[in-house]
């Protein structure tokens, strides 16, 4: 049986939403987006009631996707599972992914790149630790391969190594090399990244200063 839509009003605690009324009687909450063909006088049968209600849905679950990009960058598997943390019908991912993609909000290259950035200016980590990381986010293993592919792990080795060198200055060599060795490792460098880093950080501690 058709209804007739007989009002559309703006919700007040949300003003991306309206309420439709049919026959006089409210029948249910919409997105502006999804309701925006809609108009009084307008007739409904079930069929589109019914798509109406699917399309909001989608369109509830695409705005929740866009309120969890909004803290932070994202990974594609971080955004799936959150919707499904939330019961997001299954059915509707894949659309609301592919939207996003579209829209160039969800890339997990750009994601592991700027991921591999942010670490390397404020905390230095090796290849193997942003691996760990990376797969943790569900990052694909093709692309984190792809980031990590240039990464000059000596430098990294040297900026993460800058933050000790004042505490250790004072060690004899072995000591040095121990903790510093102990240092780097835990942040993921590769063994011989962390032996070149121990010798040359210690002999550059120990140059005497040249003067001009």
């Amino acid at each position: 049986m058709d209804s007739t839509i007989t009002a559309i009003k703006q919700q007040k605690r949300n003003p991306q939403r309206v309420s439709i009324f049919l026959d006089g009687a409210y029948a249910f909450p919409l997105a502006k987006i999804v309701a925006a063909w809609l108009k009084v006088g307008q007739r409904l049968n079930p069929s589109q009631i019914q798509e109406l209600l699917s399309k909001d849905e989608a369109e509830k679950a695409f705005q929740r996707a866009l309120n969890f990009l909004s803290f932070r960058p994202r990974s594609q598997a971080e955004v799936e599972r959150n919707l499904r943390k939330h019961e997001v019908s299954e059915t509707l991912i894949p659309a609301i992914i592919e939207r996003l993609r579209n829209g160039n909000l969800l890339n997990d290259s750009n994601f592991a790149r700027r991921w591999v950035e942010d670490r390397s200016a404020f905390k230095p980590r090796g290849a193997y630790a942003l691996r760990v990381e990376l797969r943790q986010k569900g990052v694909p293993d093709e692309v984190i391969g792809a980031t990590l592919t240039n990464l000059d792990e000596s430098e990294l080795a040297r900026q993460a190594a800058q933050r000790k060198l004042r505490q250790w200055v004072q060690l004899e060599w072995p000591d040095f090399r121990n903790k510093l060795s102990a240092y780097l490792s835990r942040r993921g460098f590769r063994h011989e990244v962390v032996v070149e880093t121990c010798r040359e950080l210690w002999h550059q501690m120990k140059e005497p200063q040249s003067s001009d």
